[in-house]
């Protein structure tokens, strides 16, 4: 039987996506409040863990179900065009699962629990029979979890061996529905071969624009709420951060819509980096407020 070579099996595991999970992780180590003396090999295993191991089997799971799909929007991709033959994208999805449950279980029950709550979001996002992403409001409120909140309440649960602060809960999840609204956007490169095998991306449902508009309010809305969180709990400086950091989405934003289904990649690429530096800010904002500082 043919294999595959280790340069498609890397595209398949797509390491350009795993920076999101791994970001988040390392907010939520930030945002503990816990010094991470002593504690490096478990943060670096589980940065490991969030990126090229759930997050790179959650690629290999949605580029094995999505083949057909593919096949129209990206037929270059390693399964679509026969550089990852026969059954192999399903091999490698289950083994990366295995995989990852076996690192996840030697760090502990806190991110054993959170890395098999993630795979199991992976395979029904993707799998039949349940497939949310036939739907563009359930399938990216699962894929947001996964690489945003899930990692930071890991990040921060290992770090304090308990369930994190009810803060930094809030803050994950804000930035969680946010990031509904960065998934919204990655979906505007498939809109032709979602349409045609019967997905029901936002793109699909709502048209470029109005998921533009929808996406923008999303991303936007939760981060309103953080700065405002932020100034209630004495975290003026690391609000106003954050705030310019929104006005500077804003500026991107207008551009974006003036013509959505072109520049969807480009936002992906400037708007949400100052997204993600936002999560950072806010991450250092929560950390004396855990410890009990001022």
């Amino acid at each position: 039987m043919a294999t595959p070579a280790p340069s498609a099996l890397i595209e398949l595991l797509k390491p350009i996506t795993w920076f999101a999970p791994m970001w988040a992780f390392t907010c939520g180590v930030v945002s503990s409040g816990a010094s991470p003396t002593g504690q490096w090999p478990v943060i670096a295993a589980g940065v490991i863990l969030a990126g090229p191991l759930v997050c790179a089997t959650s690629q290999a799971v949605n580029d094995w179900y999505d083949r057909h799909v593919d096949a129209i929007n990206e037929p270059h991709r390693p399964i679509p065009s026969g550089r990852m033959p026969g059954r192999w994208g399903l091999y490698v999805a289950a083994g990366w699962t295995v995989l990852s449950l076996l690192v996840a279980a030697a760090l502990g029950p806190w991110i054993l629990g959170a890395a098999l709550f993630g795979l199991v979001l992976a395979w029904i996002y993707s799998a039949p029979p349940l497939r949310l992403k036939r739907n563009g409001w359930w399938g990216n409120s699962a894929v947001a979890i996964c690489y945003e909140g899930l990692p930071w309440f890991t990040g921060a649960a290992v770090m304090a061996a308990a369930v994190p602060d009810g803060r930094v809960l809030l803050v994950a999840l804000l930035y969680s529905i946010g990031a509904h609204g960065i998934m919204t956007l990655n979906d505007f490169k498939s809109v032709e071969g979602d349409g045609r095998t019967g997905i029901r991306s936002l793109p699909v449902q709502l048209g470029t624009l109005g998921a533009a508009r929808l996406a923008c309010l999303v991303m936007a809305v939760p981060q309103v709420a953080v700065i405002l969180g932020l100034f209630a709990w004495n975290r003026p400086w690391h609000g106003t951060v954050i705030g310019v950091l929104l006005l500077g989405q804003f500026v991107l934003m207008r551009r974006l819509l003036a013509a959505p289904r072109e520049r969807a990649a480009w936002y992906n690429g400037t708007g949400t980096t100052l997204y993600v530096l936002g999560m950072l800010v806010a991450a250092f904002a929560l950390r004396p407020l855990v410890q009990g500082g001022p």
